[in-house]
């Protein structure tokens, strides 16, 4: 059978239908990258805003334009909405996040984890999911309560992934050829309180047993962090990156939001790790027209972003979602003005993304080639990721996808930089694939 994977959303959407993808393979079955030549489709749904419902929905529905008959809806947004999503014309199935693990299982009527995955190693999703990084779930779910966030109503309670099954996960990548591997989950930082350990112990274990050349990590709250956590970046391996979500820089919306951090402690985190690497890279999110967001406090909240220097960020614009505390909150600020104040607040990330980029002109970093195109008979033009998240693009005689080069970057160019690689016959600064672990010994257990 043929089957088609989609996925509408976070970093953990992705790194769920990669591990289906491993599954259906498992299994005997083919992944495609077109929808049109599946028999069967899966898509992984969102529902953090409206907009990212409203693209689940039409991602159902283009796949069953395009005639597919089987189409199983699972994630957020058909957990919130499963009448909704199985009314949908071709929707077979509809599985719910508390079910997803057995997903693959379920739909190919087997028992539950019987899938052979020790020797199957990680291929990327064909078509526009393929990926050189790998994303490798560690956690699922979320305790805290902030009243936006509809996440954790459709994921329920924090839990945590074994560590060996994230280090086989990984190990499963690597012997795949993977450079980088990007730890995802609802609330990464909550990682091992329901094991009795921290996500510091993944970390370690991770970056001492296996001979991973990049490891990167997704978002993390920053009431999660400490000077202890941030002493990690002391392996290069570590990606120089941190993802912290603020939603504010106005502390009296950050209460309204019950974020458990406040823009003084924020700015102390910010610059514990910039002590610890002085380039680090740091993004944030931001929700612009958070309820009762008064006009005095959205320019606050702005004023504090741009102070940061940050590395850019996201915003999002507010959504009241079904089942949170902010829906019923008033007064709700008018769709217009949440719009424009959205507009502000890219328009200071795209800035803050050009000055933290403009700085490493004339350094020499390591990038990570994720997509070559051809421009010529014998040239390419390569694009990819710096450790510190930086966008770049070269030429080269090669297609160098999924190689890591040193690069000269020498002007800023679209929306990152424009780089020279400087030798193109250096061994890759991962181990070759001879050396790399052919089998799981290297994992500990306790």
């Amino acid at each position: 059978m043929k089957v088609y994977l989609d996925s509408v959303g976070c970093k953990l959407n992705q790194a769920e239908i990669e591990s289906m993808a491993r599954q259906f393979r498992a299994a005997g079955h083919e992944v495609v990258a077109l929808a049109e030549a599946a028999d069967m489709a899966v898509v992984n749904t969102c529902a953090v805003t409206a907009g990212a419902a409203a693209e689940s929905r039409s991602r159902i529905r283009r796949v069953s334009r395009l005639g597919r008959a089987d189409i199983v809806a699972t994630g957020c947004w058909s957990s919130l909405q499963p009448f909704s999503a199985a009314a949908l014309q071709n929707v077979a199935r509809v599985v719910k996040n508390d079910e997803k693990d057995n997903l693959v299982a379920a739909v190919l009527d087997l028992p539950p984890c019987d899938f052979d995955l020790q020797c199957r190693v990680r291929q990327p999703l064909p078509g526009l999911r393929h990926r050189t990084r790998a994303f490798i779930k560690v956690q699922d779910g979320c305790d805290n309560h902030c009243t936006f966030c509809v996440t954790a109503v459709a994921r329920g309670k924090g839990r945590s992934r074994l560590a060996q099954d994230v280090l086989l996960d990984i190990l499963a990548a690597l012997n795949g050829g993977t450079q980088e591997i990007v730890l995802s989950g609802v609330h990464l930082g909550s990682w091992g309180k329901d094991l009795g350990l921290h996500l510091r112990d993944l970390v370690e274990a991770v970056l001492r047993e296996t001979a991973i050349p990049r490891l990167r990590l997704s978002s993390l709250e920053p009431w999660d962090l400490d000077a202890d956590f941030l002493s990690l970046w002391g392996d290069p391996r570590l990606c120089p990156h941190l993802h912290l979500p603020l939603q504010s820089g106005c502390a009296t919306t950050l209460r309204r939001m019950a974020r458990k951090t406040t823009p003084v402690s924020f700015r102390k985190l910010v610059d514990a790790g910039r002590r610890v690497v002085p380039d680090m890279a740091i993004t944030t999110d931001v929700i612009a027209g958070f309820p009762g967001e008064t006009e005095a406090e959205f320019e606050e909240s702005l004023d504090f972003v741009r102070q940061l220097g940050l590395a850019g960020g996201h915003a999002f614009t507010y959504s009241p979602r079904p089942g949170t505390a902010a829906a019923r909150f008033r007064p709700q600020v008018p769709a217009q003005v949440r719009r424009e104040r959205n507009a502000a607040y890219r328009a200071a990330f795209e800035n803050a993304s050009r000055s933290y980029a403009h700085k490493f002109i004339g350094r020499t970093e390591a990038v990570l080639w994720e997509s070559v195109t051809q421009i010529g008979e014998r040239a390419w033009e390569v694009e990819g990721l710096t450790g510190q998240h930086v966008r770049v693009r070269a030429e080269t005689a090669t297609p160098r996808w999924n190689e890591i080069d040193p690069v000269r970057l020498v002007e800023s160019g679209g929306n990152g930089l424009i780089g020279e690689i400087q030798n193109t016959g250096q061994v890759s600064l991962m181990r070759s694939r001879d050396n790399l672990y052919n089998d799981h010994s290297v994992i500990r257990r306790n």
